[in-house]
């Protein structure tokens, strides 16, 4: 079988061993034509990348710095923003019956916040590598990559939602020897259903964005993952607020409802994961996109551990704490996509490209062009930490949020702590995908949930620090925002 890629004039024999490597939708739809140059059409079009090691990516457009810069700064002033609003949102909430009489349902939000934003920058990920790739360039393709990854991360999501209820009964009840069921009933349906409604309505709002990012020439790596983030906290903070509230008020009422919702969330699991399996690429996270997301879950606890005990010495880490884990967390989630997107475009999966190496120092991961090809993205995105916390900070500050007052002394150090963040993630991403790939793991689908759940480990831990560090040197100020 002749295969070519759109622009190129040498064809690309054997890119299959034999007719049974490929479905029989995919056999059926290729197109295959030796003197014209053609585009490839499939309903299963992630099977359509060459075999050999090293491939040409001269259809994948050139940015320049600046180009990359804007596209990459906007967004991420949006998704800042979003988690400020959050924040503010997290302050009004507080206070209402639910949260008072239920305090479990404070356990679900640092976890429906992270797992969910895992899920959907994974989505925005995929989707940017295909439609980098040009697999998202006709209607056909679209519909069946759309469709596939809309019905995995609605498995996923009701997946998510089950553990992260179950470990707020853990965490919230066992240790004192109290369960009530009506409660467990509560946040089990309001987490599943905060889970597959808000995955359902990101992932709208995610597939706008990449369409609308390739038709203005736009690269959907630098902009996608920022605004999945920045949505998703608000809404899913939202939607678990309104639907506890919900709940809780109808237990008198209609205290069969819970139970109603968790049923029927149970029956749809198999529903889902049956319209996913449809799509080759999506099968394939649907059998091993669950360790990712699992795993973040259990590091992100460690760092649930270490804000527990800051916020009961001081009370100011509460609201810097989603800030810095925010910031650092958009930021290594562009960089992974651009990262992966690279891999994808020049190599197989479990061969990297010529030149490219795990091991590299932090020096040569920002600063060494011949070792790797995003040596100036890594410097760029470093530049947006200090600007960007600075925007968000005095955001706070103006509103009269938190518990600390913004001088001179506190700044240098909480910038400190945000740039060491983001020094170590960019770094880390790097690594990891790379090793990632050279071992065989799609980084699309696993990189973003573990150096997420790791910026949250390591911001809190760095904010603990600095707030340690400031109560030593004597700025103990705490009296803002009471």
């Amino acid at each position: 079988m002749d295969a070519r890629f759109r622009g190129k004039k040498i064809l690309q024999r054997d890119l299959f061993k034999s007719d049974s490597d490929m479905t029989p939708r995919s056999n059926k739809n290729a197109v295959v034509n030796e003197t014209e140059d053609i585009e490839l059409v499939t309903t299963d079009s992630c099977l359509l990348l060459p075999p050999p090691e090293e491939k040409d990516i001269s259809f994948i457009r050139k940015e320049s710095i600046w180009a990359t810069s804007l596209q990459m700064f906007i967004p991420f002033l949006l998704a800042g923003f979003g988690m400020v609003t959050a924040s503010l949102l997290l302050d009004l909430v507080q206070h209402w019956p639910v949260y008072q009489n239920v305090s479990e349902v404070y356990i679900l939000v640092p976890a429906l916040l992270g797992l969910k934003g895992n899920l959907e920058m994974t989505l925005a990920s995929r989707l940017s590598t295909h439609a980098n790739l040009g697999n998202m360039d006709t209607a056909q393709q679209q519909w069946s990559l759309i469709v596939g990854n809309l019905a995995l991360i609605q498995c996923q999501a009701l997946v998510v939602g089950f553990l992260a209820s179950f470990a707020a009964m853990i965490l919230g009840w066992i240790p004192a020897g109290n369960f009530h069921l009506q409660h467990g009933l509560l946040l089990c349906a309001s987490s599943v259903v905060t889970a597959t409604g808000a995955s359902f309505i990101l992932g709208l709002v995610m597939v706008g964005v990449i369409l609308f990012s390739r038709r203005f020439n736009i690269n959907p790596d630098n902009v996608s993952t920022p605004i999945a983030a920045s949505l998703g906290d608000l809404t899913t903070l939202a939607c678990l607020s309104w639907l506890a509230s919900l709940f809780y008020n109808s237990l008198n009422v209609l205290p069969w409802l819970s139970t109603t919702v968790i049923i029927v969330s149970i029956l749809l699991i198999p529903v889902w994961a049956w319209l996913a399996s449809r799509n080759v690429y999506t099968r394939q996270v649907l059998d091993s996109g669950w360790t990712p997301v699992i795993s973040a879950m259990l590091i992100s606890s460690v760092g649930g551990l270490i804000l527990d005990f800051t916020v009961s010495q001081y009370k100011g880490v509460a609201v810097f704490q989603l800030i810095i884990n925010g910031v650092g967390g958009n930021l290594v989630a562009v960089q992974a996509s651009r990262i992966s997107t690279e891999l994808h475009s020049r190599a197989t999966l479990g061969h990297l490209p010529k030149g490219m190496r795990i091991c590299l120092s932090p020096c040569a991961t920002f600063c060494d062009k011949d070792k790797t090809n995003h040596a100036s993205t890594a410097r760029m995105l470093m530049l947006m930490v200090i600007p960007g916390h600075l925007i968000f900070s005095y955001t706070i500050s103006y509103l009269q949020a938190g518990h600390t007052s913004l001088t001179p002394i506190f700044m240098i150090i909480y910038l400190s702590a945000a740039m060491m963040q983001v020094f170590l993630l960019l770094y880390i991403a790097q690594v990891m995908i790379s090793w990632m790939w050279q071992a065989g793991i799609d980084p699309d689908n696993s990189a973003i949930p573990y150096l997420t759940a790791i910026g949250d480990l390591l911001g809190t831990f760095f904010l603990g620090v600095a707030f340690q560090i400031l109560f030593l040197i004597g700025d103990r100020d705490s009296d803002v925002g009471d």
